[in-house]
């Protein structure tokens, strides 16, 4: 059986290369605490079909690169949506800030 492993795609931007972080929790043998490890892993994504934010399985096979040594199975499910903050809501603020302050000016 190969090595396959499922985790979310933290970035597509690459042309054919996801990179795919994979959490686990682990206990410490001495101190008995539980903590998350994050792995990070490049695959290769032949048909650019895998997004940020999707879970992915990826297996492994022969090394494409320096870094890249597993490919991508499939999406199991796809990310439901993106949160992106804009820019022109910083720029019409300080635009209103600016606004504000000549008119204190002009006041006074």
């Amino acid at each position: 059986m190969a090595h396959t492993l499922v985790g979310v795609v933290t970035s597509d931007k690459r042309d054919k290369t996801i990179t795919v972080s994979i959490t686990s929790r682990e206990t410490h043998p001495l101190y008995r605490k539980q903590y998350t490890k994050t792995r990070k892993y490049t695959a290769h994504d032949e048909k650019n079909e895998a997004g940020e934010g999707d879970l992915v399985e990826i297996t492994m096979c022969r090394p494409m690169s320096k870094t890249k040594a597993y490919t991508l199975v499939r999406v199991i499910e796809k990310a439901r949506g993106k949160v992106e903050l804009k820019e022109d809501v910083n720029n019409v603020v300080t635009e209103e800030a600016k606004a504000s302050d000549a008119k204190t000016e002009g006041e006074e």
